[in-house]
């Protein structure tokens, strides 16, 4: 192919429209995906796409068929011309890896950029949850209060913290809770213990986690290393006097080995932002229990963080398309048959100076 191509990138929504401006003056052509117009006008314009930004599954939940728009084998094979795909937000769930990087396309995602969010979010269920702040106001709004004392909460300071997922969210919920003095345990497999240490954190493996943890905090990815990970073993080995809160995704957790688990008070209560299915549905059992607080997989949308992803998104898609490396690659592995295809598509390739960066990523 000679001479360059013009980048054609398909998007579902934006967090902000910033996105769009950031965009609009780097010579890409900018498409939107309705998902309930027809199905043959949405993959005509992803069959003709080199970038998708991928449509949550929260998105996708409420449109028949909706599955088809994540990204997988059959859209891959769909969409020929597709260089990359990247998800809204830190979760890369709705993509799948390695049918990705089997067809030499760049996976990204947007961790970083909403951190601070989450992890304050994961914070308010932690005091929460200790001083039944949310259990107090069911409970006055209930009717007359004859014991106010039966609602007597505890404090979060030199209690334990055990965070399963030490990433960008994770190590900043660590630092929010360091006023509190408390102890801080981790379990992550890809964080080594000198990283710990810097941040504060002791790692340990997953059973001594849930035994000792006062606070068990899910905030990981779900991955196939991920998924179930939390189930009745995990919950069985919890004190009863800790709390299970969940910023991740909701099948990292086993939701029925949770209820028991809440019901039968082997746990105290539970904080949750994510469900199995999403939104829940109103007769979800967890959310007829008194000791759940629960979420619409909001903790991440706040105005700042919304704004900082978009930001984030559409810096990564002008790199991606001027042939540098996106800041938040997920494959490296794709990266020398992501080089060919980028080449014979668009029609140049990336710069040795990305190569060479490249390179010294994977290594």
């Amino acid at each position: 192919m000679t001479g360059r191509v013009r980048p054609r990138l398909v998007y579902e929504r934006w967090t902000d429209p910033v996105a769009e401006e950031i965009l609009g003056s780097a010579g890409i052509d900018v498409v939107k995906l309705d998902l309930d117009g027809a199905n043959e006008q949405s993959w005509a314009a992803l069959s003709s796409a080199h970038g998708y930004q991928v449509a949550t599954r929260t998105d996708v939940a409420a449109v028949t068929g909706g599955e088809q728009w994540l990204a997988g084998p059959e859209l891959l094979r769909r969409c020929e011309q597709l260089l990359a795909v990247c998800s809204a937000g830190a979760g890369y769930d709705v993509i799948d890896v390695e049918a990705c990087t089997r067809a030499g396309v760049a996976v990204c995602n947007n961790s970083g950029p909403g951190a601070e969010a989450v992890a304050e979010h994961a914070l308010g269920f932690m005091l929460d949850l200790a001083k039944n702040i949310t259990a107090a106001d069911r409970a006055l709004r209930a009717g007359p209060l004859d014991d106010r004392t039966a609602l007597r909460g505890s404090q979060l300071h030199g209690k334990t913290l055990g965070v399963v997922g030490l990433g960008a969210i994770g190590s900043r919920l660590v630092e929010l809770c360091a006023p509190f003095a408390m102890d801080v345990l981790a379990y992550d497999p890809y964080v080594d213990a000198k990283v710990a240490q810097s941040r504060g954190v002791i790692l340990v493996g997953l059973d001594e986690l849930v035994e000792r943890a006062d606070f068990v905090q899910l905030t990981c990815p779900l991955t196939a290393e991920t998924r179930g990970l939390f189930g009745r073993r995990q919950f069985a080995a919890m004190k009863p006097t800790a709390f299970f809160i969940t910023t991740a995704r909701g099948l990292v957790h086993d939701e029925a080995a949770l209820y028991d688990a809440l019901a039968g008070g082997s746990i105290a209560g539970a904080g949750l932002d994510v469900f199995h299915e999403e939104p829940p549905r109103a007769d979800n059992p967890l959310l007829a229990l008194d000791n759940v607080i629960a979420t619409p997989h909001t903790a991440g949308i706040t105005v700042e963080a919304a704004h900082d992803i978009a930001v984030a998104t559409a810096t990564q898609w002008r790199t991606i398309f001027d042939g540098g490396v996106p800041p938040r690659l997920l494959n490296p592995d794709v990266w020398p048959r992501y080089c060919e295809r980028f080449s014979d598509i668009l029609g140049f390739s990336p710069s040795a100076a990305t190569v060479l960066k490249m390179k010294g990523h994977t290594r």
